[in-house]
């Protein structure tokens, strides 16, 4: 398994690092679409859509996201007020309507819920493909500057959590996570972008165009609010799965699970982060 899990890991950060840095910004374009049209396609079978319907919910994102990309040599034809709007209904969604769900746990794959989550996600999963061309297209070093704060996060919230963790975060949704975790994920985050802004590493890159919008303290705020966003992700995806009761969202990645096992906390904060930007 292990073996496995290293060379799923190994072939996609090949292809992921050779579409980021290369001088053609529409073949990032359409590999991140090509994930998410994946993505959509766990999150109808969560939603427990079955026979064609996954495949249809899947096709209508990607027409969505083709019609979005064609012809252009930026990566999008989104307009920077459809891109707000866009980035605005993500923000509505994992800062409003998700803190509910995590309080109410209505059950998500029947009904109004359903529905609404099928809508909403295609607005979702186009808000997160918009953001990250959006990254790409102020250079490599920004968006996997930006990307990395989802990563070190998860990495710092793994090691601590197995380290340290006692006090469980949500039990119910991911026994797994705990508030340790949490806090290390955020500590080990700002310790890294203290870094980079003070020793101007890898610049221009997120962090410093966020520090001089934002200032400093700013940008460790906002930063952090990025983090604790990625969690929200993380653990609804979690509930998805659990009310789905399946353990991967599919297994599309061998030793991996599904796309969305691995972008699930991914999908709140990069919209989120070009917002604040």
């Amino acid at each position: 398994m292990l073996k496995i899990r290293t060379v799923t890991a190994a072939v996609l950060l090949t292809v992921f690092l050779l579409a980021t840095f290369s001088p053609s910004i529409q073949l990032f374009s359409a590999l991140i679409a090509c994930v998410l049209v994946l993505a959509a396609w766990e999150w109808a079978r969560l939603l427990r859509l079955t026979r064609s319907a996954p495949f249809i919910y899947a096709g209508l994102v990607a027409a969505v996201l083709v019609w979005s990309m064609a012809g252009s040599s930026a990566g999008s034809n989104i307009s920077p007020d459809m891109s707000i709007g866009l980035y605005k209904v993500a923000a509505i969604f994992w800062l409003g309507v998700v803190p509910f769900i995590f309080i109410r746990r209505p059950v998500l794959a029947t009904g109004v819920w359903r529905w609404f989550l099928l809508v909403v996600g295609i607005m979702l999963f186009v808000a997160a493909w918009q953001a990250l061309v959006v990254a790409r297209s102020h250079g490599a070093v920004f968006v996997l500057s930006l990307l990395s704060i989802v990563w070190l996060a998860d990495s710092g919230a793994y090691f601590a959590g197995r380290q340290f963790g006692s006090h469980k975060l949500a039990p119910s949704i991911s026994p797994g996570k705990t508030w340790e975790g949490v806090v290390g994920g955020c500590l080990l985050v700002l310790v890294v972008v203290i870094g980079a802004l003070v020793t101007h590493a890898f610049a221009p890159n997120f962090f410093s165009a966020y520090a001089a919008h934002l200032g400093v303290v700013g940008t460790l705020i906002a930063i952090t609010g990025l983090v604790l966003t990625s969690v929200a992700g993380d653990l609804f995806e979690s509930l998805l799965k659990r009310q789905a009761g399946v353990k991967d969202s599919s297994a599309l990645l061998p030793g991996h699970g599904g796309i969305l096992d691995r972008i699930d906390a991914l999908l709140p904060a990069i919209p989120l982060a070009m917002l604040f930007f």
